[in-house]
């Protein structure tokens, strides 16, 4: 594999950009509002104050604009502060085009500075991550190693300390850079073992030790969603389970990940243009435990679930048929009408076990679960469907805070789970009018195996991030910010407390928004 290694730090450190080069970077107001104190450091002997300013005030991007300082050594990189209103005010999604255009110098040892505003600085750090996939087979870059240090510059108000920003996002940086890795990685090298071989080198990394139910046991216990979608598989199906319980804990949150490490389609089997790229159905798994490692590592405070629902949908004398019947963890009974829907039956299992056993009083499950969703939401923002407007809102709000934006989907059960009716089951696992609300029914259907169905009393949010998983044939490591952020008011991290939307949407124990009969998480003590 190839390696770029990124340092994250807070405090200034002199260079001459001879030696090693410079890319500074910011939205063009930012550029402007910075000081030559501020990065004078990296710049001399080579740059002086006059060209580094003169520079700034060239800069006219649209939505990007560049300008080099110094022979090849350093450069200067600018993006547009214009965002609307369903856009990250950061703008960071500009980063990655920056860096890989022409604000870096070469293969060597870089130095970027980062200038931002602190509300913006963990986007722009993550947006750094997203540029730097880790998985690469190609024989000229096996051995390739360099370090990029990426040194943040705060312009106007700064509450937090600049080394715990570089912490905070270099731990974040982190888990999406992992996230990233695993889903590029293809199924003869991330296959199900292997996956499960990941979650334990994380919890043996943070000291926990993974609940696994695998194989057969997955059939013996109840798990028919899971065992139905992976039994044609040469690796088994499995259920992981990475539990933290903080002393003092007063709520249960679990975050259940679709781990599809492939899928044919099964029976149904995908065309030779569609099944290419399927890796990637693995990306909400990815993301639910890169987040988790990051999560618990800057210190979470409630009771976290880390659920991996891992199978191979695979053609073989085992696999699920067309109008097969399985009996889901929940108790309800699926007739299979599409063996190429097979997400919503293995994450059915998972927030069934998150509800039932684990009993969870906030629920968050993310799939690459349908196509449809890059038709609803496009392909930067991922699809939210949730029982709760001010999760709804939180999820809009974490999305434009951590730049993995989102956007709602209809939530109405009444109207649209009745494309699922079966005359011979509870339900089917695929819709009747694919015209319908496809990527809402979808959701539902997870939803329809909570504890109580659709009167789950606590909270449940829905993430369907199938397009945001990746940009061209490289992985994002989309839901790691995300979900750092939308739980932020969790963490004993200043920078994310400070990020969660609305301050704290679950204050002490209770869901804050949520008023009604179904209101969840008592003020006790839960280290269940």
């Amino acid at each position: 594999m190839s390696s770029t290694k990124l340092k994250f730090i807070g405090q200034p450190a002199k260079s001459d950009p001879g030696q090693v080069p410079v890319a500074i970077i910011g939205q063009a107001s930012n550029l402007k509002r910075a000081q030559w104190s501020d990065v004078v450091h990296r710049l001399e002997p080579k740059v002086t104050e006059s060209v580094f300013k003169r520079a700034v005030l060239s800069l006219s991007p649209t939505p990007t604009d560049t300008c080099a300082l110094w022979n090849n050594g350093s450069s200067i990189g600018a993006f547009t502060d214009k965002t609307s209103r369903h856009n990250m005010p950061s703008a960071a999604y500009h980063i990655p085009k920056l860096l890989r255009a022409s604000c870096l110098h070469g293969k060597g040892d870089e130095v970027i500075l980062l200038i931002c505003k602190e509300s913006e600085a963990f986007a722009c750090g993550c947006a750094v991550a997203r540029s730097f996939s880790l998985f690469s087979m190609r024989s000229d870059n096996r051995k390739r190693s360099r370090t990029l240090t990426i040194e943040f510059v705060i312009v106007g108000e700064n509450t937090c300390n600049p080394q715990e920003i570089a912490q905070c996002v270099q731990e974040a940086a982190h888990s999406i850079q992992m996230a990233a890795r695993i889903v590029d990685a293809p199924c003869n090298i991330m296959h199900t073992t292997a996956f499960v071989q990941e979650a334990r080198d994380v919890g043996k990394e943070l000291g926990i030790e993974p609940v696994i139910i695998s194989g057969e046991d997955l059939d013996k216990r109840g798990f028919g969603g899971i065992y139905g979608v992976g039994k044609a598989a040469p690796y088994p199906p499995a259920l992981v389970v990475l539990s933290h319980r903080p002393a003092d804990a007063t709520l249960t949150i679990a975050w259940c990940g679709k781990g599809i490490v492939y899928d044919t389609g099964g029976l149904s089997i995908k065309g030779k243009t569609t099944m290419p790229g399927m890796k990637r159905d693995c990306g909400g798994a990815a993301a639910i435990l890169s987040a988790f490692r990051a999560a618990v590592k800057r210190g979470f405070k409630q009771n976290l679930h880390c659920v991996l629902c891992l199978a191979e949908n695979s053609v073989g004398p085992l696999a699920t048929r067309p109008d097969d019947i399985h009996i889901l963890y929940s108790g309800r009974s699926v007739e299979i009408n599409n063996t190429d829907a097979e997400g919503r039956l293995v994450l059915g299992d998972g927030v069934a076990y998150a509800s039932n056993d684990l009993k969870a009083d906030i629920v968050l499950d993310m799939a690459t679960l349908t196509g449809a969703q890059g038709v609803s939401t496009g392909k930067y923002h991922a699809a939210i469907l949730t029982n709760r407007d001010v999760w709804e809102r939180a999820c809009i709000d974490a999305g434009r805070t951590s730049g993995d934006l989102t956007h709602p989907l209809v939530y109405c059960p009444e109207l649209h789970f009745s494309e699922f009716n079966s005359a011979v089951a509870d339900m089917k696992n695929s819709v009747a009018d694919r015209s319908n609300a496809q990527s809402s029914c979808a959701g539902l259907f997870i939803g329809s195996h909570l504890k109580g169905a659709f009167g789950f009393p606590g909270a449940w949010i829905h993430v369907d991030m199938a397009s945001p998983v990746h940009s061209g044939e490289r992985a994002t490591g989309y839901g790691v910010a995300l979900l750092l952020v939308l739980f932020g008011a969790a963490s004993k991290d200043k920078l994310l407390q400070q990020l969660c939307p609305g301050g704290s949407i679950f204050d002490t124990g209770s869901v804050d928004g949520i008023t009604d009969e179904n209101s969840v998480a008592s003020k006790r003590p839960r280290n269940a």
